[in-house]
C-alpha cells in the first residue's frame, strides 16, 4: 500500500510540516490541566455548560427564561434572537454565558501562547460551528479584548469563510502552483465526527493569484453521525459524493484538477494513515490496516484522464490555510477551531525574499519535528 501511494500522491506527503505557503509549527497539540485536555474548557460542549450552569439558579424559581428546553438542545439562533430581543433575563443569561467562555477561551489561549510552539503569535483566527453565530463572534471579540489587556500583543478574530466552507477553500493550499495554471477547480473533502462535506472549489487564480477570491462552486454533505455507518460504507459514500461533484463539473465545462485535497480529524502520518484523535469517525480510522487517501484512489483513480493525486492534512490546518491570502501582513499565526473539541494550528509564513526559504510555487516534503508533541 505504501508504494501505491508513492506512486498515486506525488506532490507532497500527507500531514507535511512545510506546505506551499507555510511552515505548519504544530498542529493538533493537546494540552493538559488538572482537570483533563485543556481545550475541553473552550468546546461547544463547554459554552453549553456554562450556560446550564446560569440556567440553574433561575430553574429553581421558575424563572428559567428558557423552561424545560435542556441547554444542549437550545440552538444557536434561538439564542442568537435572546440576544437582542425584549426578554431582558434571557438576554442577561446568555450574555453572563458569553462572558465566562470568553474568560475560558482567553485561559486556553494563554497556554498556547506561552507554549514554545506559540511563541510570537500576533495573530489568531477562530474557526469552527461555534464562529457560526452572533454569540460566537462576541466571545471571540472579548476574548480579544480580555488578551489585550493583559498585555498580550495579539489579534483574535472570526475565520473569515463561512465554516462549512473553509476546509475546502483550505484545501487550495495542499497544492502545487502547476494546479493553477492548468486548471481552475478542485476537490476538496472535509470529514468531522458528524458530518462529511466535499466540495468542488474554484480556484480564480486568473482574478487573484493568492486565491483570495477562491469559492466553493457546489458543495454535499453527509451527515453520517445519523446514518452510523461502517468504515467502509462511509468511504463508499464518501467516493459517491465525489464521482457526483467530478460530473457536474464536466457538465457545466469547468477544468478540474486531478487533485483531492481531505482535511481529516487527527495526526496524519507521511503515508495517509491517521495515527491519534480519529475516535469520532465511523469505525476504526487509526488502524494500520486502513488509509483513506489510498481507498479513495482505488475508487477514483482517474480525473479527466490523468492520475488521481491527493493530499491529507489534519482538519484544523486546513480549515486555517483558508486564511493564508489575509495573513500576510504577519509573519507567524494560529488557529483556534470551536467544536466538538478545541482543533488548533500555528503557523509561520514562508516568503520569498528569502526569509523563509521559497515562495508558495514550490513543495517540499519537510516536516517539523514538534508539528504534533504534547506540551
Amino acid at each position: 500500500m505504501a508504494d501505491e501511494l508513492v506512486l498515486t500522491t506525488g506532490i507532497a506527503q500527507h500531514g507535511a510540516g512545510r506546505l506551499p505557503s507555510v511552515e505548519v509549527d504544530s498542529f493538533n497539540v493537546e494540552m493538559k490541566d488538572e482537570d483533563g485536555f485543556l481545550g475541553d474548557r473552550a468546546s461547544k460542549g463547554a459554552f453549553r455548560k456554562i450556560l446550564d450552569g446560569w440556567r440553574k439558579p433561575l430553574r429553581k424559581t421558575g424563572e428559567d427564561p428558557f423552561g424545560d428546553e435542556p441547554s444542549d438542545r437550545i440552538n444557536k439562533k434561538t439564542l442568537d434572537a435572546m440576544l437582542v430581543g425584549d426578554d431582558t433575563e434571557a438576554s442577561a443569561v446568555v450574555h453572563s454565558a458569553i462572558e465566562d467562555f470568553a474568560q475560558e477561551l482567553a485561559h486556553v489561549t494563554r497556554r498556547f501562547l506561552k507554549s514554545k510552539a506559540w511563541a510570537k503569535t500576533e495573530r489568531i483566527v477562530v474557526g469552527g460551528g461555534f464562529r457560526d453565530s452572533r454569540l460566537g463572534e462576541l466571545a471571540i471579540a472579548r476574548t480579544d479584548i480580555i488578551l489585550k489587556a493583559e498585555g498580550f500583543k495579539i489579534d483574535m478574530l472570526p475565520i473569515r469563510s463561512h465554516p462549512d466552507e473553509a476546509a475546502l477553500i483550505g484545501a487550495l493550499h495542499l497544492a502545487p502552483s502547476w494546479i493553477f495554471e492548468a486548471y481552475d477547480s478542485i476537490l476538496a473533502v472535509d470529514i468531522g465526527g458528524t458530518n462529511i462535506r466535499c466540495g468542488m472549489v474554484e480556484t480564480r487564480w486568473k482574478k487573484a493569484a493568492d486565491l483570495s477570491k477562491a469559492a466553493v462552486w457546489k458543495a454535499e454533505l453527509w451527515r453520517h453521525a445519523d446514518d452510523e455507518p461502517t468504515r467502509e460504507g462511509a468511504v463508499k459514500r464518501l467516493s459517491k459524493m465525489l464521482k457526483e461533484l467530478i460530473a457536474a463539473a464536466e457538465d457545466e465545462g469547468f477544468r478540474l484538477a486531478p487533485f483531492i485535497g481531505i482535511a481529516c480529524p487527527g495526526v496524519i502520518r507521511e503515508d495517509g494513515g491517521i495515527e491519534k484523535g480519529a475516535q469520532n469517525l465511523p469505525g476504526n480510522w487509526e488502524s494500520s490496516k486502513f488509509n483513506l487517501p489510498a481507498s479513495l484512489v482505488e475508487a477514483i483513480p482517474e480525473i479527466g484522464r490523468h492520475d488521481t493525486a491527493i493530499l491529507m492534512h489534519n482538519d484544523g490546518v486546513v480549515q486555517g490555510l483558508s486564511e493564508v491570502p489575509f495573513m500576510q501582513d504577519v509573519e507567524r499565526w494560529g488557529v483556534l477551531t470551536i467544536g466538538t473539541g478545541l482543533g488548533n494550528a500555528r503557523f509561520t509564513n514562508r516568503r520569498k525574499d528569502g526569509g523563509n526559504g521559497k515562495d508558495r510555487n514550490s513543495t517540499d516534503n519537510g516536516r517539523k519535528k514538534d508539528r504534533s508533541d504534547k506540551e
